[in-house]
This record gives C-alpha cells, structure tokens and sequence, in this order.
C-alpha cells in the first residue's frame, strides 16, 4: 500500500479535499439519473458504491476524526446501505499509512528520539492504519511491543473537520434547530480525548486492572515510560482480528465461550464501573490461538452519569415498557421527550421508541439469548427500513434524547453486531459474579 509523507493539517487544504469529493459525488449523481431515464427500474446499488467509494478515498487521506465518523457509521449496519458499511468498515484498519521518515519525524518531536535509538528493533513499515494511528512492531529487552503513532495534525482539526461533516450529518439524521449543537458537542469532545494518548494510557491502565476479574479475557500491559502524549507503547498481542475471526468457520463452542466474554465485559463496565469502551468494533479485538478474547484499545471511554444510567435501564425492564405512566416519565427524563412537543409529536414518538425500546431490549428480558438468531435481526431491519422511509417523521424535529445516548447506542449497537457475527448464544445475567 502506498504511504504518506504528508497529511492536510490546514483548514483550507482539508475542506477542498472534502469540496472535490463532493463534486465526484455530483457527478455520480448525475449519471446515476441519466441511466434512470433510459431503464426506470434502476436501482441504487450502483449509485450507493460509487458515493461510499468516493467518499471513503476523500476520506482516508484526510484521515483523522473524519475518518472517524466514517468507522463510526460503519457500525450501524441497518440504517447505511451495504456499500457504505463495506466501504467505511476499512478505515478499522485499512488506510494508507505514514511513511518512514515522517513516523521517524514524530518520535524525534514527541519522545526526543529516532525510535532505532530507543527500541532494539523497530519495524519501518506499519502492521496497521486506522483514523487516528497506526502501529508499528517493535522489540525491546526480549519483548515484543505494538507502537501506536497518532497521525500529525490529527487534534488540532477536529473541530474544523466536524464543521465540514455536520451540514452533512444534519441532513442524515433530521437534526433541525439549534439543540443539536449538543450531540456535535459530545462527539467533538470525545475525539479531543482520544487524540490524548496521556489519558488513554491511564484509561487503558484503570480499565485493564478492573476487568482482570473477567475469564477468558486478555489486556496488554502499557509502558509508560515509551508513550507520550503521540506514542503510546504496549505488549504485542498476536491473534486474529475478531473480523478475520468470524469470517471464517468456527465451533459453535467457541463462538459462545467468546461472545460471553464480551458480553460480560460490557456489562461489567456498564453496571459495576459506570463506564465503559464505547467502540466495540472488530479492529479493538483479537481472537488467541488459545481463544481467548484480547482488547486492544481504550482510546474511547464513555462515563454513564446516575441521571441516565438509571432511567435508561429502567427502561431496559418489559414492565416498564408496558406501564404506560412509568414509561411516559422516563421519556421525559431521558429527554426523549420535551415540554414542547405537540400531541402529535407525543404520540409519535412514545409509539416509536416503544416498539424500538421492546426490540432492542429483548436481550434483557430473558436469561440467555441467541445473537445468532435471524429473527431477531430481521426485525431491526424492518424497524429501520420502515422508520428510514416514513414521511412523517422527517416533519418532525429528529433531535431526541439525552447526549449520552449516542455512545451508548454506539456501544449496544456495535456489541450485538460483534455478538450476531460470533453467532453467540449468551447468559444474560453471567457478569453478576463479577460484581461484588
């Protein structure tokens, strides 16, 4: 794969990367209605491969919280057409990466040496790539290590690389008014800190001794003398890629042994440490030969206040669901819904989050689940497909819910993914043990 020896750090240069992407996007547009005027029965698919192809090459030399955002939809594999999970699933860890000279440039600024002078060996070429880093194998004192690199620049344009999506992700996502100031907001924040490898380090670190309680699961252990607030330095961990891992056959065994780990790993920092690693995705897991499951990476931690931790599980309950009294209260207080809404509104979307809330939550309400099981998903497909093309929920102001619950969703929605791709059948309640 090619390298770079440079990335756009400057606002200008990073937004006409972005304008000429949106120019090819035009023009995909463009010949997609020209067909569809010589054979009216055409479909998307082309057009959806062609834009998420586009948009993904714009995207991965930028790299960086735009790229991010791009992992980040990647996730949601029923709302984005299947081009664009494919095509944006690669920036887990398949983008072009730095090249030799300017990964020697940054360890020379951030740790004051070439990292030939401060590692027995140093492997040129990166293992991997992602959106904010890449790694780099190295060894030192017998040991192997993962290096991890943040690229240049990287912190310092979120908030302009956010001001370029958002126009877009308001249109997305139906965001009218100025409330959705806050959900950019917790998003621009939570990038800030994971371009802060000093915090991830004492995140990693805290997150690590507290799961150590959980079987079948492994953590590297963090040098902190080799990281800085760029670099950050750990054991190598070999092993499988959860995705490479499921894309292969595998014993229904173990695809259980390891879906109940991470199933109890979840829910042990949801429950028991009020926080928790809000990007499960495949690239943060690997699978040991021993098959063991092995987290790689707490850039992304997620703090669940009490004011949303317990209505948001409350919620989580079929009673509650079902009382309509105690449902209607906790809407309020999730700030699903407002002292403004209309009647309408109020009914729509008590109705809408009802059925969403009944379906999301059914793993909760059962003392094991089959993740594997199509009917299941197939339901979250027809939910939203449905709500995807319902008119009239694009009246309405899409701004819903307390700020917390994009991470969270983003957590429940990426584990039941990584769950679904294990085939895992789960005990619901197994992490209770763990919890004193």
């Amino acid at each position: 794969m090619k390298t770079l020896d440079s990335i756009p750090t400057g606002k200008i240069e990073r937004a006409s990367k972005l304008v000429k992407t949106g120019v090819k996007i035009g023009g995909n547009y463009v010949k997609y209605f020209g067909k569809k005027l010589v054979n009216p029965e055409l479909d998307k698919n082309e057009l959806n491969e062609n834009n998420a192809e586009d948009i993904y090459d714009g995207l991965k030399s930028l790299k960086g919280s735009a790229l991010k955002v791009a992992q980040m939809l990647s996730m949601e594999k029923n709302i984005l057409p299947r081009a664009y999970v494919d095509k944006f699933s690669l920036s887990q860890f398949s983008v072009p990466p730095l090249s030799a000279p300017l990964v020697r440039k940054t360890f020379k600024k951030y740790l004051g040496k070439y990292p030939e002078d401060l590692f027995d060996t140093f492997d040129k070429d990166s293992i991997n790539a992602a959106s904010i880093g890449q790694v780099h194998k190295a060894t030192k004192d017998g040991k192997e290590l993962a290096v991890k690199i943040q690229y240049p620049g990287v912190a310092q344009s979120i908030s302009s690389d956010l001001a370029l999506v958002k126009p877009i992700a308001i249109r997305m996502f139906n965001l009218k008014g100025k409330d959705s100031d806050k959900y950019f907001k917790e998003v621009e924040n939570k990038l800030i800190e994971e371009t802060n490898y000093f915090l991830e380090i004492e995140q990693s670190i805290n997150i690590t001794e507290s799961c150590a309680v959980i079987k079948n699961l492994e953590f590297p252990k963090y040098y902190e003398a080799l990281s800085s607030e760029r670099i950050i330095t750990m054991d190598w961990m070999s092993g499988q890629h959860l995705s490479e891992f499921t894309n292969k056959d595998f014993e229904e065994e173990v695809g259980n042994k390891l879906g109940q780990t991470l199933w109890d790993f979840y829910m042990f920092q949801i429950h028991g440490l009020r926080k928790v690693h809000a990007d499960p995705h495949p690239g943060n897991f690997l699978v040991s030969k021993d098959h063991t499951l092995i987290a790689i990476d707490f850039g992304c931690i997620k703090e669940v206040p009490d004011e949303f931790y317990v209505p948001y599980f409350e919620l989580a309950q079929k009673h509650n669901i079902e009382n309509d009294t105690v449902f209607t209260q906790k809407m309020y207080e999730l700030e699903i819904l407002t002292e403004t809404d209309t009647p309408e509104e109020i009914k729509f979307f008590k109705g809408l989050f009802k059925e969403m809330l009944s379906l999301l939550t059914s793993p909760f309400h059962e003392e094991n689940f089959d993740f594997g099981a199509d009917d299941f998903w197939d339901k979250i497909a027809d939910l939203s497909e449905r709500y995807s093309k319902d008119t009239q929920i694009r009246k309405m102001n899409g701004n819903r819910g307390s700020k917390h619950f994009l991470y969270m969703n983003r957590t429940f929605f990426g584990l039941y993914n990584l769950l679904h791709d294990l085939k895992a059948k789960i005990e619901v309640n197994s992490y209770k043990q763990y919890i004193s």
